[in-house]
């Protein structure tokens, strides 16, 4: 039986001012299926064409970062998982963002995950 989820592309935006960005990710979350993840994957030479004095490592832990509080670890341990997801999704002005949430149906949301990663990211 498929299950309504939402999800956002995670992005990167180098330089905030110029709002040039690259997906690097998305984060899906299916409340019926208990399911909330973040799958990242970061072209450092697509980043360099962009942007080459971004610092790689950085912005490969802030990406780090988002799987974990999906997870569960740190401040986020307390945190359901939808208050988990509307917190990363929500608007920052950061060189990490989620664009605009999205809805679907699936009956797998890891499927669908990586489904969305290959379209939207890789």
């Amino acid at each position: 039986m498929r299950q309504p989820f939402e999800y956002a592309v995670i992005r990167l935006v180098p330089r905030i001012e110029r709002g040039e960005q690259i997906n690097v990710g998305v984060l899906l979350y299916c409340q019926q299926r208990d399911y909330l993840a973040a799958r990242t994957h970061l072209d450092a030479d697509r980043v360099r064409a962009l942007a080459p004095d971004v610092d790689l490592p950085a912005v490969a832990a802030v990406l780090d970062s988002w799987d974990r509080t999906c997870s569960g670890d740190g401040p986020a341990t307390r945190m359901r998982l939808g208050e988990r997801f509307h917190w990363l999704a929500a608007p920052r002005s950061t060189m990490i963002q989620t664009g605009p949430v999205h809805t679907g149906l699936t009956a797998d949301p890891a499927a669908e995950l990586d489904r969305l990663m290959a379209t939207l990211v890789h």
